[in-house]
């Protein structure tokens, strides 16, 4: 164990935790193209399979205190390892589901691994943070949005030669590989993270909880393209599948590669004004995606709404740790909670809605909670702070 954590450990370590969230990327986007033949395949209704997506978040949103605790316990990196190997499996286990009961279970353990590998994962990122005493966790983010840009990218094309179990099989395979080989160089910190539990309490400022706002309505469209793009594109718009599977791949292939492009953007042009044109662009982006008249002008508008989600979450969650008179910590729980349940959550709604009204006029609303974010973009003022105070590099 002294052996791993040797002075050239945190350079592996640093790869080690961005093939983590490519892992967990990767998986989640896979998804993605799975959910049209879901919905078929069980002969269920949007509204049943808004309930199935719905059990993911509620699974994620259980597991992810249960990632915490252990992390007081045992650290991070036996954490993101054991929920890896859930992870690798889990997608299979929904693909095998034969009835809808059997694939709420499955879909319950789908997304707690994900949620919990996803809790542990951006603390070992801290950890390596620490090391390297410089800042990797807006491209770690980036590594997420590039596995699922993979994920989605790939999966219709399979599904639509192979199938779904052939392409679920080839999922667990490729993620049992890279689990197996990159996820060794983990870093293991010094002593277990140390959480505050104990005397957690909910604050009383209500800006914390404007900022957890900012994060819920930046988070819902995310959740909404993972969940339904496809579908959107198969059953509005005539898409076949492997076509369907590019929206997300497009909305998280762009969102990549502004997250690895988003510490020096936000450095130049500074936190609010770096969120309000961010909000813009997306609020453009899925405005575009719900009137739509083909596939391809679809994929293009989820591929621009990515461009500007991609710095909304990491700048409210920034904005989050750095809110006077609240700290650190209680500020970041309160925000990720909020902001996660926009993307866990929420879609189950979207999918009881669209049942009623079809998905344009749904991502059309969705635009509208992007413009609020742009008017409340001044509350992320504080997410500058960070990047003043943080200590120059060891060297």
């Amino acid at each position: 164990m002294n052996a791993l954590n040797a002075d050239a450990k945190p350079a592996w370590a640093r790869w080690a935790v961005a093939a983590a969230f490519f892992i967990n990327g990767f998986v989640t986007g896979s998804w993605a193209p799975q959910i049209p033949l879901l919905l078929s395949r069980l002969a269920i209704s949007e509204f049943v399979l808004g309930l199935l997506i719905l059990v993911f978040g509620l699974g994620a949103l259980t597991a992810m205190p249960f990632s915490g605790y252990l992390m007081s316990k045992r650290g991070s990196r036996p954490v993101v390892v054991g929920f890896a190997w859930v992870v690798v499996f889990a997608l299979l286990l929904v693909a095998l589901a034969p009835n809808v009961w059997l694939a709420a279970v499955t879909m319950f353990i789908f997304g707690g691994s994900i949620g919990a590998m996803d809790v542990a994962m951006n603390a070992n990122a801290v950890a390596v943070e620490k090391k390297l005493s410089r800042a990797i966790m807006s491209s770690s983010h980036g590594f997420w949005s590039l596995g699922g840009f993979v994920g989605g990218g790939l999966g219709g094309i399979v599904i639509q030669n192979f199938g779904h179990l052939v392409h679920a099989g080839m999922v667990t395979a490729a993620a049992a590989a890279m689990t197996a080989v990159a996820l060794r160089g983990l870093i293991a910190e010094d002593k277990p993270v140390a959480h505050e539990h104990q005397h957690f309490r909910l604050p009383r400022m209500p800006t914390i909880y404007l900022v957890g706002i900012m994060a819920l309505f930046s988070m819902v469209p995310e959740g909404a393209v993972l969940d339904w793009a496809a579908l959107y594109l198969k059953q509005e718009l005539g898409a076949d599948i492997a076509t369907a599977g590019f929206a997300f791949a497009a909305f998280s292939g762009i969102m990549a590669l502004m997250r690895f492009l988003g510490d020096g953007v936000r450095n130049r042009f500074g936190a609010v004004n770096t969120l309000r044109v961010s909000a813009l662009l997306a609020a453009t982006g899925m405005l575009a995606a719900g009137f739509a008249p083909n596939p391809w002008i679809a994929i293009a508008a989820f591929a621009i709404c990515g461009l500007g989600v991609a710095n909304m979450v990491p700048i409210a969650f920034s904005a989050a740790g750095n809110q006077p008179g609240v700290p650190p910590g209680i500020g970041m729980s309160v925000v990720t909670t909020m902001g996660y349940s926009g993307i866990l959550v929420a879609p189950s709604a979207i999918g009881f809605v669209a049942q009623f009204t079809g998905f344009a006029p749904i991502f059309v609303a969705l635009s509208g909670l992007l413009v609020v974010v742009c008017l409340m973009a001044g509350l992320a003022r504080h997410a500058d702070f960070r990047a003043v105070a943080q200590p120059a590099p060891a060297e």
